[in-house]
């Protein structure tokens, strides 16, 4: 007998995991509408901005989203992996949707 494979699930909690963050969940529902900088989202949740780096950087390595150098600023994006849905009130992290309702 045996036992189903245990990576997509292993790969999907890491992911939630990683989401489990009230900030991390703001700042993807933020690029979900658009790609934005650092001092629009600060703006937004109003932290400390390397608060703010700390936590775009575990979204980056996690590969949630992407940063590309818009002059002296950094624009941030949801990188491919998380989608929005159809609707866009949710995001489609390839094994599960993460809806905002």
């Amino acid at each position: 007998m045996s036992s189903p494979p245990v990576a997509p699930q292993a790969d999907c909690a890491h992911k939630l995991k990683i989401l489990a963050d009230s900030t991390r969940l703001a700042v993807l529902q933020m690029l979900m509408q658009r790609s934005m900088h650092v001092g629009e989202m600060n703006a937004v949740l109003g932290l400390e901005q390397s608060l703010l780096s700390h936590h775009l950087k575990v979204l980056r390595q996690e590969g949630l989203v992407t940063a590309t150098r818009d002059g002296k600023a950094v624009l941030y994006h949801l990188a491919s992996p998380a989608q929005p849905a159809d609707t866009r009130r949710a995001i489609d992290l390839g094994c599960c949707l993460l809806s905002f309702d």
